[in-house]
């Protein structure tokens, strides 16, 4: 029991990793927590053009994404509101500089690093 005890904790921590790494605006840092072949899904991929599905894996095509993005939010900054876990995951959810409520699946590997990423934003 206290080994998936340590687990959940450390997805909660990683909540506060990811949101500080994306505080820095450094792709760099960002891309640190994402395995090589790492996938996301998001609407903001189909509204930039990169893929009419919203889905793109590797770490390259991830770099193209957020290259593109983020000088569109030049005040980017997340505030955590609170974390979700499950022995492999964890939701991140969030608000914006705009005020905007996200949710971010992340699903991670053994070596803690994120596999698969899904964006999801609340439309009305």
């Amino acid at each position: 029991m206290q080994a998936l005890e340590t687990t959940l904790e450390q997805r909660t921590a990683f909540a506060d990793t990811w949101i500080a790494a994306w505080n820095t605006r450094d792709l760099d840092n960002v891309l640190a927590l994402y395995a090589d072949d790492s996938e996301m899904v998001s609407d903001k991929i189909i509204k930039l053009g990169l893929d009419p599905n919203g889905r793109l894996r590797g770490k390259d095509n991830l770099r193209t994404y957020w290259g593109r993005a983020l000088p569109l939010r030049p005040k980017l900054h997340f505030t955590l509101i609170n974390a979700f876990v499950s022995p492999d995951s964890t939701v991140v959810f969030y608000r914006d500089e705009l005020g905007h409520q996200i949710c971010e699946y992340l699903r991670v590997n053994a070596d803690g690093k994120i596999v698969q990423g899904s964006a999801n934003h609340i439309h009305g």
